[in-house]
């Protein structure tokens, strides 16, 4: 059955990033099954003129537009064509050259590439949370419209999806999201006060880019992961729950309205919901690291400290609420991972930001795609307004 997958044709947007990289490991153990045809960068040029020398794809973009003339240059003599700007992004998702979309692009920024795919009617590998955090209403709504299906990549989501396979007339209990904790599981905010950004980014367990190992310590990926979940499994609120599983083995789990639990196990490896995605819906076989139930080994799990990590307290009130205010916590919240990062406020200053823009900005109960762009805006400037300069 596996050797029947027809050859696909993969855009990957956000390439040189860490689930861009990991996706491009992929395609190269499997030349046969996949064929790169499309890579975009913002900003690391020179990482994007390896891939595309390697790899050969149909077309390159280059976000930022003062690096394109060094991405043009150095493949002037190959048949990959570049695009430059933001604008292009856009563009090369509405062209026809490709299968499946893998939208890597970290952050509100990868939003108008993953809908114009939508409405080109291709294929979603979605490793970009934000994109159904910020506007999953109307996310959805236009996949079902372009009948286009919306694979997670995420290792949470990839296991819900593989969980619920076979599940189509059951009715789901809850979804349980597993969370590791992140580097400073067990830690209280006396700690947290003194933590820098070279401490957030030691994950214990995910090999990741820089904002989602600070979303991880935080805890604010996971209450994204909560958004996303509500819109990815057509879920209410109340059937979202949150536990922490510092192993990070079991990757989630559903439990159905008889009380039965479906999990799904593995490795903390991205590699594995990557190729899941790409592959879907076949599962091909790979030379990854598996999970040994001969060496001793604890799985536990607990309720995640809400006192000290309130970003998860923010993110449920946002899933709750809903409308705008999971945009505005979005924003506010990528502002903040900027800023921590360049050592301009504290680790706990950081939920402090988000906090305050979710009270200033209007909240707007059905916002249209424009007041969603709007509320994005103005939850940046008004985060950023309270960084000290």
């Amino acid at each position: 059955m596996g050797n029947s997958m027809p050859v696909k044709r993969i855009a990957i947007f956000g390439s040189t990033g860490s689930i861009g990289k990991q996706a491009l490991d992929v395609i190269a153990s499997h030349p046969n099954r996949f064929v790169p045809e499309i890579l975009t960068a913002q900003n690391n040029e020179d990482l994007l003129i390896m891939q595309a020398l390697k790899f050969k794809p149909n077309i390159v973009v280059i976000g930022n537009e003062k690096k394109g003339h060094k991405v043009k240059q150095a493949l002037a003599t190959t048949d990959t064509k570049v695009f430059i700007g933001e604008q292009a992004l856009e563009e090369v998702a509405a062209m026809d050259c490709y299968d499946m979309m893998l939208a890597a692009i970290v952050g509100f920024a990868g939003l108008k590439p993953t809908l114009q795919a939508v409405e080109n009617g291709k294929a979603i590998a979605l490793a970009n949370k934000e994109t159904l955090v910020v506007a999953g209403d109307y996310v959805m709504k236009k996949a079902v419209e372009n009948k286009v299906p919306i694979i997670p990549v995420d290792s949470e989501h990839s296991a819900i999806f593989q969980c619920l396979i076979g599940e189509t007339r059951n009715k789901i209990e809850k979804i349980i999201l597993t969370a590791s904790g992140g580097p400073f599981f067990g830690k209280k905010p006396n700690f947290l006060v003194n933590v820098k950004r070279d401490h957030a980014l030691q994950h214990p367990n995910w090999d990741m880019g820089a904002k989602i190992s600070v979303d991880s310590a935080t805890l604010m990926n996971k209450g994204l992961e909560m958004i996303e979940a509500k819109w990815l499994f057509n879920l209410r609120p109340d059937q979202v729950q949150v536990v922490i599983h510092p192993q990070s083995i079991l990757h989630s789990m559903v439990q159905f309205e008889d009380g039965g639990i479906k999990a799904q196990m593995g490795l903390p490896d991205m590699r594995l919901p990557i190729q899941y995605a790409l592959a879907f819906p076949y599962r091909i076989a790979n030379k990854f690291p598996r999970y040994d139930f001969k060496k001793p080994n604890v799985l536990s799990f607990e309720d995640p400290d809400i006192k000290t990590f309130r970003n998860l307290v923010l993110a449920t009130q946002a899933l709750h609420k809903g409308g705008n205010l999971p945009c505005v916590l979005n924003a506010a919240n990528e502002i903040a991972v900027y800023a921590f990062l360049r050592n301009r406020i504290g680790f706990l200053d950081m939920t402090d930001m988000i906090e305050q823009a979710m009270e200033h900005v209007p909240y707007i109960e059905q916002p249209t795609l424009e007041e969603y762009f709007d509320s994005d805006a103005e939850a940046r400037n008004f985060a950023a307004s309270l960084i000290k300069l």
